[in-house]
């Protein structure tokens, strides 16, 4: 019966993948990979940073408007653009900022 936690493990370890690579393909057709990364520092903060700096917060409401109006100064002086729907789709961004927040 060990073959369930191996099976189940590799299972979330798809899924958390294929949710990835879903949002990677909006973000990257936004623009947003341009600037951030998962793990590193580009222009912009990357999303483990993100997640870090927003941990046991309920966040994703406050990203997503900062996302659509832009601005600057949480994570340094270099602006971030604003990205309205026509860049990313509400259904898009909600899945980025949450999977984001989960880094």
């Amino acid at each position: 019966m060990k073959i369930t936690p191996i099976i189940a493990a590799a299972s979330l370890a798809w899924a958390a993948t294929g949710a990835w690579a879903n949002t990677d393909e909006a973000m990257t057709k936004a623009g947003c990979m341009a600037c951030h990364a998962k793990d590193k520092k580009l222009v912009g903060p990357s999303f483990k940073d993100i997640a870090v700096k927003y941990k046991g917060q309920d966040a994703t409401a406050k990203l997503m408007e900062k996302v659509r109006k832009g601005g600057s100064g949480v994570f340094g002086p270099v602006p971030m653009a604003p990205n309205p729907p026509d860049k990313i789709s509400d259904t898009d961004l909600k899945a980025a900022v949450e999977l984001i927040l989960k880094s």
